[in-house]
């Protein structure tokens, strides 16, 4: 678990003062102080209302028009307004004095419908039905693309983004026309657009005063030779899934040949739930090996082999009904048992938690509805939004993983007064008991629709993020009857 107490000190969070977004910005730097003093305005604007339209957070016309001045300033960029929170991200890593954290990493796309794609860009073409003569129809998609890194714990609490890539396509063409007309690991990891995966692996683990205390983890796309170099390189770990069956031994082999003749070496039950939402328990078999791994054959001059661990987990006994478990993944930490086994099939599962992340910018803020023109309005738009959803993120999994934790750590003094006053009280007992991160954060989740039954499971982000916006109308009419305002 975390150390709460060093984290406090390390936040230097007090009862008295606990101003998250000032946390977050404070060592943001811009060419022009005002351009700081505006986007402390316009997040706490959007946090207070998130998903809503920047019309309706600003509330006039004069803090409407700022706002937009600022998302499309040429002086103000994604990585201004992200790097202070890449800051904080480090102290929370180091307040933490935890060892590993997990470094999660995936890419995402942001889609919106315009007349134009140029000022946006192209994400590729869809099927839009057929015409009258019953010819196939196909429309270009505008949007964005990131690739964002999450840096978590192993018991699931995110500390902050580590790193964030943005780009854009001019043009688009399909994976199956470009295979036609070119070997893809012919190409140069440079001209590719994997190439976000370097990069990011190397500015999230710039954040560890100690690389090796950082585990990457990556889907199937992560499955990049280049990438295993450059983490070997810069002394940090990783567990990636893989999709290709890449050379091995002498290379007159591949890593599925060696796999073959490696038995079941331990036997591990986990509970998984389908896509209708529906739990079972799946039985895995557990292999795992050294493997020596080679480079693709075009560029074994420029990569060295590596000697890596491959881990399969490979459902025993699948329904019929049920597409079966199959992970494959190869790391550079030792798996000599099967306790070292579960613990990285662990970590690995981590992974979705970025899924999570992603989700809440989507749903939670509602990046695909904002009505911004061009790339740069929308790219530092999806900036704020990423602080704004790990600031919703972690106040769902704080709950649970420090509920005894005093409620200040991630509420203002005014905010834990609000929600211990709409706190119901048992009839039988009297309320004199003082106010923890779970009782303030079930009561903020039951503003937002959470019906806190001995049976429901702890609240999740909807919930918070719902209740967030009430909370905020709470406060604004507690402050008015109050008279400290107007």
């Amino acid at each position: 678990m975390i150390n709460l107490q060093t984290m406090v000190q390390g936040q230097h969070i007090v009862a008295e003062q606990n101003n998250w977004i000032d946390q977050e910005l404070h060592e943001s730097v811009f060419q022009d102080a005002r351009l700081l003093r505006r986007l402390r305005v316009l997040l706490g604007q959007l946090a207070q209302a998130p998903g809503q339209s920047i019309a309706l957070v600003c509330q006039d016309w004069a803090n409407t028009k700022a706002a937009y001045r600022f998302l499309s300033n040429p002086r103000v960029s994604e990585a201004d307004i992200l790097d202070g929170h890449f800051d904080a991200t480090r102290q929370r890593i180091a307040a933490t004095h935890e060892a590993p954290i997990l470094m999660l990493h995936d890419t995402t796309e942001f889609s919106w419908q315009r007349d134009s794609a140029q000022a946006v860009g192209v994400l590729g073409k869809t099927n839009s039905g057929r015409d009258a003569e019953g010819r196939i129809r196909h429309h270009t998609v505008c949007g964005i693309l990131m690739h964002s890194s999450l840096a978590v714990t192993t018991d699931g609490l995110p500390l902050g983004l580590a790193a964030i890539k943005f780009w854009t396509r001019s043009k688009f063409k399909g994976t199956a026309a470009l295979k036609r007309s070119i070997n893809p690991t012919r190409v140069p990891i440079e001209d590719k657009e994997s190439m976000c995966w370097l990069d990011n692996v190397r500015q999230s683990s710039a954040l560890f005063a100690q690389p090796q205390q950082c585990v990457h983890i990556g889907d199937r796309g992560s499955d990049i030779y280049e990438l295993f170099c450059q983490a070997h390189d810069i002394g940090a770990h990783f567990i990636f899934r893989t999709c290709a069956d890449r050379l091995a031994g002498d290379g007159m082999h591949t890593v599925a040949t060696y796999m073959r003749q490696v038995r079941c070496k331990a036997l591990h039950q986990v509970e998984v739930r389908d896509s209708q939402g529906h739990n079972r328990c799946a039985l895995l078999d557990l292999k795992y090996c050294r493997v020596r791994l080679l480079p693709p054959r075009a560029k074994q001059k420029r990569y060295p082999p590596l000697t890596l661990t491959v881990l399969q987990a490979a459902e025993r006994n699948a329904p019929a009904e049920v597409e079966p478990i199959d992970w494959k993944l190869i790391t550079d930490l030792p798996v000599t048992s099967r306790a070292q086994a579960i613990e990285k099939l662990d970590w690995y599962a981590q992974r979705w938690k970025i899924e999570t992340f992603h989700k809440i910018l989507k749903s939670g803020c509602r990046a695909e509805d904002s009505r911004l023109r061009t790339a740069q309005r929308l790219t530092n738009l999806i900036a704020i939004f990423c602080i704004l959803s790990w600031r919703i993120f972690w106040l769902t999994m704080i709950h649970r993983a420090a509920p005894q934790a005093p409620a200040t750590l991630a509420l203002t003094p005014i905010e834990v007064e609000l929600l211990d006053k709409l706190r119901p009280v048992p009839r039988t007992k009297s309320h004199h008991s003082k106010p923890t991160m779970a009782s303030c954060l079930i009561q903020l989740a039951r503003l937002g629709g959470y019906l806190a039954r001995a049976s429901d499971p702890p609240p999740g982000n909807t919930v918070i993020w719902r209740g967030m916006a009430r909370l905020t109308d709470i406060e604004l009419g507690f402050t008015l009857a109050a008279g400290n305002c107007g």
